[in-house]
């Protein structure tokens, strides 16, 4: 079976190596557009959780990447100058750069044929593979050549976001949130190795007009920003690598599959990166899809069986996703929260944790909320 990834990030190059390992007799080629080593972005994270689909079904990649990934048991919601830690919220994290390096030497090894700095063009250009994989993200080739058969539909959120780095390490996933003169800002931010951290800002439409955002340089931005965030950065400047200020685009297929080609990771659909499920999910979809591929004999067959047994996961995922995107675009009008009732509505903001399973999954923090309220009342 020869098999064609167009995309070499860390969905097509785990489907690749899959499948080199579990279905040897698959040819597999990479197709990616830009030269080796280069990527955008700082690090990736990835919950407790969300590390489970690889515990139940591919502890050799866990063993891999566990050595390289920064740890911390807790996550933390700054809110008036407040620093709230919510306990039982495990995360790990890692460059993206570093990921896609060890997932390239992998595939190197296990004889996937990788060419860089190659950009398909068309679709018919591989008509003589039996597959096609789909992993080239939100501007899929597939997903734009095929739209229509795909059912392929695309919405801008209007929250703004740029994606920096700095050399400040902090200690665990902290979400600060802070009032300017022009509006309310978020500030996603984790360490992914020891003297590098990933610091995504985030504001709503009018907050970004009323700042000028749109009208400032990179150097520009980075330093009001930095203002913003200045009693957070302890003098740490920001960093950029194509951090540009964009939307999110919530990206959905109402079919996955046409013929022999197959979309996954964000080429497929995307989750709001508010839940930290990016590159899980685009993993995820891979071994899926190999074991898909590896329980029937035909591609006509694992095609429809992928889309089947991880669908309902997804869109599950998907939706609570979405659910807190929107939180996010409303975050302005919950500034007026105190910090606790503030870290509360951050926790339930999916309407996937109760306060029931908050209590059982961060029993120090409820506990501290419920004596907060307590002494309100």
């Amino acid at each position: 079976m020869d098999v064609a990834v167009i995309g070499g990030g860390p969905a097509g190059l785990y489907l690749s190596w899959l499948l080199r390992r579990r279905v040897p007799e698959a040819r597999v080629t990479v197709f990616e557009q830009n030269p080796a080593g280069a990527t955008y972005g700082f690090g990736v994270v990835f919950s407790d959780r969300a590390l489970e689909f690889l515990r139940d079904g591919d502890e050799e990649t866990l063993a891999y990447l566990t050595p390289h990934m920064e740890a911390w048991t807790d996550i933390k919601v700054v809110h008036r100058d407040v620093a709230m830690a919510i306990d039982g919220n495990g995360f790990a994290s890692i460059g993206r750069l570093r990921l896609l390096d060890l997932l390239r030497a992998r595939c190197e090894a296990a004889g996937v044929i990788l060419r860089h700095e190659t950009q398909v063009e068309r679709l018919e250009d591989l008509a003589d593979f039996d597959l096609v994989v789909g992993a080239d993200g939100v501007n899929s080739l597939i997903r734009r050549e095929r739209a229509d058969a795909f059912g392929a539909s695309e919405v801008l959120l209007d929250n703004r976001f740029a994606w920096y780095g700095t050399t400040k390490p902090f200690d665990c996933l902290t979400l600060t949130f802070r009032e300017s003169p022009d509006g309310a800002f978020c500030a996603h931010h984790y360490r992914y190795e020891p003297g590098m951290s990933t610091f995504l800002v985030e504001c709503d439409a009018a907050t970004f007009e009323r700042a000028g955002l749109g009208a400032m340089s990179d150097a520009e931005s980075r330093a009001y920003c930095a203002g913003v965030f200045g009693a957070d950065l302890d003098g740490h400047a920001l960093e950029s690598n194509r951090s540009i200020w964009r939307r999110f685009p919530q990206i959905g297929n109402a079919r996955w599959h046409v013929g022999n080609a197959v979309l996954i990771g964000d080429a497929l659909r995307t989750a709001h990166f508010s839940i930290g499920s990016g590159t899980r999910l685009a993993m995820e979809d891979a071994l899926a899809l190999v074991n898909a591929i590896r329980g029937h004999d035909a591609v006509a067959e694992a095609l429809p069986a992928f889309e089947a047994a991880r669908r309902p996961a997804v869109d599950k995922l998907v939706a609570a996703a979405t659910r807190s995107a929107r939180w996010y675009e409303g975050m302005g009008d919950l500034m007026a929260l105190d910090p606790y009732e503030f870290a509360h509505a951050y926790m339930t903001r999916t309407g996937r944790v109760s306060d029931e399973r908050l209590a059982r999954v961060a029993p120090r923090f409820m506990a501290d909320y419920a004596a907060h309220r307590q002494g309100v009342s």
